[in-house]
């Protein structure tokens, strides 16, 4: 009843910010230009796509590996792509299923990879923050000037005064509280024994250590490499379609890495593949590059619904495939983990 009561929640909320973004939007104007689009753009987006799932699992081999365990690269893309189909039908179900895929196809435990899903996934919020710094070092003019008409035209204010400057006043001030408050022991214990302060702390000290594990990897390098290899690909999905209409063409690459940015966080909303707030977010945030809402819109209707389409087809085929294919009866007889380096 509880899984079934989220999945309906998440639906209804896909569905209302889907309605919300679309409400004012002429449809049959959007279809025209998907149907003028040069396609050849949409077949390279999906290629470097597909590319950046195969490292994604390459990568995911890399975490594996000190545990003891080498599944194939192919064995391992099917996983992924099997995570990313289900994460389309059920919100966060992507982990599990990647992870049961996996043990199907090479037996690995559930549990010890999805403890490299876990470790995976901190890289990329590392990964994730770090852009989102270079994004506002980069685009700080446009963005604070984009911030500042959301407030007045909010408010009603009229002042002159940049909200991002207000709110990085706000957090050195916030920081230098927390540093006096730290400094005193009773205060200090007093808030480490708050729960929520302590789910934070333990939230950072996965991360850390999700961090300092690559360490123990055999080819630190090569996860390096990886990483900014799929992040790298995520970028040229999105901003070669930027070529696909007419109203988008002239849009460059710090244009590319906003919506890299902006989609990546809208795709964490707790909706069927990013659903709904995909859209209201890029929609929104194209605006700041000379488009109207109407165009932003389409814009992100356009790369989300690309890739959105090749995602659950080849998903499918690689749901087939595990479906099809003998799986392992044998229990797996692991190699013995790699010893950390000293």
């Amino acid at each position: 009843m509880k899984n079934t009561l989220r999945y309906i929640i998440s639906l209804g909320l896909a569905g209302g910010l889907i309605w919300y973004v679309f409400k004012d939007i002429n449809l049959a104007q959007m279809m025209d230009r998907f149907v003028q689009a040069d396609w050849k753009w949409i077949v390279l987006s999906c290629l470097f796509l597909l590319a950046a799932h195969i490292t994604r699992a390459w990568r995911w081999n890399m975490l594996m590996e000190p545990l003891g365990y080498s599944p194939s690269l192919t064995d391992s893309t099917i996983a992924v792509l099997t995570g990313y189909f289900a994460n389309y039908i059920v919100p966060r179900m992507g982990e599990v299923t990647r992870c049961g895929t996996l043990n199907r196809l090479e037996d690995v435990p559930v549990n010890r990879s999805f403890g490299t899903v876990v470790a995976e996934r901190i890289f990329d919020v590392i990964v994730l923050i770090l852009l989102i710094g270079l994004n506002f070092l980069l685009e700080f003019d446009r963005l604070s000037t984009f911030f500042t008409e959301l407030v007045q035209s909010k408010t009603g204010a009229k002042s002159d005064s940049q909200p991002l400057w207000w709110l990085a006043g706000l957090a050195v001030l916030l920081l230098a509280a927390a540093i006096m408050l730290f400094r005193n022991e009773a205060i200090q214990q007093k808030l480490l024994n708050n729960s929520l302060i302590a789910k934070i702390l333990d939230f950072g000290k996965g991360m850390l250590d999700g961090l300092l594990s690559i360490k123990n990897l055999r080819h630190p390098g090569l996860f390096i490499l990886s990483t900014l290899m799929i992040w790298v690909l995520y970028f040229l999905v999105s901003y070669v379609l930027f070529f696909c209409i007419p109203e988008t063409s002239n849009l460059g690459p710090l244009a590319g890495l906003t919506l890299l940015v902006v989609g990546a966080i809208g795709m964490t909303a707790p909706t069927q593949g990013g659903i709904g707030a995909y859209h209201l977010l890029v929609g929104n945030v194209m605006v700041l590059y000379g488009l109207t809402k109407a165009d932003g819109i389409t814009l992100a209707t356009f790369i989300h619904g690309a890739q959105m389409l090749f995602m659950l087809i080849v998903g499918a085929l690689a749901f087939v495939v595990v479906l099809l294919k003998k799986p392992r009866n044998a229990h797996h007889e692991a190699t013995p983990p790699l010893q950390p380096k000293r």
